[in-house]
């Protein structure tokens, strides 16, 4: 039975001690916003020559000293993610009115270069279109010219990688790289460089004052992240833990987790969460899978061939690289020690109707190379099913 571990350090994350060097494949986090006004307290408790830049209204030197503190995060990061592992980061830029002064306090170009400085090689990001955002904000002159603004409607998740390609090097590892492959459309669409699908968190926080210092990011996020770079079994790091979706997000995933808070009252938040795990495992597995059912649905009307049968559930798949994709559903959430998690899979069991689906519309070429051979055979309503869906 396939098991993980999740385990919440309440520490700064500028020093990690509880993580250890080259033990993390893959981090997924969203720092507090330099030049934010939400997070201007944060920044400003710890390094408080950055309140005194804001009250002079020194922008500039405020921006600079905010990004100084996340430097020694991703310092951190250069320690703790292995060759081969990803970062990615999800950030926003500023704008700010300073003084007389508005402009753009560009924290994704800050922040990419500190990244490059600590080991990590930047890849192609995405730009996340945030439907809570319209540009029907007037900023500056309005419907005047020369002195209006542009309205931010996006944020970036950076993505890097320290040092060279991973490699799977013995068939074990390999297996595990296939059975978390994802899906051909899901492929499609979640390696595109914009996405515009994806609606904020919600803040549903009993303290107002806890409110203010979360900005979630929505779990659909961090879950698509967690599967794009990573497989079953690796170690997911947020060093910025806030209401542990990154973390909710790897047990769903079937990886282990280590995540870093500063602020200790956030432990009854997450906790509160744990217990929803099942459930939430539970949906986001049968969203998937209607997802791809509705997808195979659309190519057999589209004539579209359908070449391969997946193996452990059943279900048509368009390329060889989908047929020992496996989603485990999570069977047993335990919490072992204090803020220490464990997470038990099961598997999903195939009806003696999933076993063997007919493929439609495969030639005979296809059948040759392990589709089925039936042409043009219509798709059992249950060869799709999950859980009974």
């Amino acid at each position: 039975m396939m098991k993980t571990e999740h385990v919440i350090h309440f520490c700064d994350a500028r020093k990690m001690k509880g993580v250890y060097d080259g033990s993390v494949d893959l981090v997924v986090t969203s720092p507090p916003y330099p030049m934010i006004e939400m997070w201007d307290n944060i920044f400003s408790r710890i390094d408080p020559p950055i309140g005194i830049a804001l009250k002079k209204n020194k922008g500039a030197q405020a921006f600079e000293l905010m990004h100084k503190l996340l430097d020694r995060v991703w310092k951190e990061l250069g320690r703790v993610v292995r060759t081969g592992g990803f970062a990615c980061i999800n950030i926003g830029d500023a704008v700010r009115k300073i003084g007389d002064d508005f402009c753009l306090y560009p924290n994704h170009s800050r922040i990419m270069s500190a990244m490059r400085e600590n080991g990590f090689m930047s890849l192609p990001a995405i730009i996340w279109r945030k439907q809570t955002n319209a540009p029907n904000k007037f900023m500056g002159s309005g419907m005047l010219p020369a002195g209006a603004y542009v309205t931010l409607e996006h944020e970036y998740v950076l993505i890097f990688r320290k040092g060279g390609k991973r490699e799977f090097m013995t068939p074990s590892k390999r297996a595990e790289r296939q059975a978390s492959a994802f899906f051909w459309e899901e492929r499609n669409q979640w390696f595109s460089d914009v996405w515009f699908d994806l609606k904020g968190a919600r803040q549903a926080l009993l303290d107002k004052d806890m409110r203010k210092r979360s900005g979630a990011y929505p779990f659909e996020l961090a879950y698509r992240l967690i599967n794009m770079y990573s497989v079953k079994g690796d170690c997911v790091l947020d060093p910025f833990a806030g209401t542990g979706t990154t973390m909710l997000a790897a047990m769903v995933s079937a990886r282990n987790s280590v995540s870093c808070e500063i602020g200790p009252e956030f432990a009854k938040i997450i906790d509160s969460r744990v217990p929803g795990v099942m459930e939430l495992a539970d949906t986001c597995i049968c969203e998937r899978i209607k997802r791809h059912r509705d997808f195979i649905a659309e190519r057999v009307a589209a004539k579209k061939p359908i070449k391969y049968v997946n193996g452990p559930h059943g279900f048509p798949v368009v390329t060889r690289q989908e047929v020992n994709l496996s989603i485990n559903p999570v069977r047993r959430v335990e919490k072992i020690d204090k803020n220490r998690y464990a997470v038990e899979y099961g598997v999903v069991e195939k009806s003696e109707a999933d076993a063997a689906p007919p493929v439609p519309h495969s030639d005979d070429k296809a059948s040759k190379k392990g589709g089925l051979a039936k042409k043009g055979a219509a798709i059992p309503g249950s060869q799709l099913t999950l859980f009974g869906a």
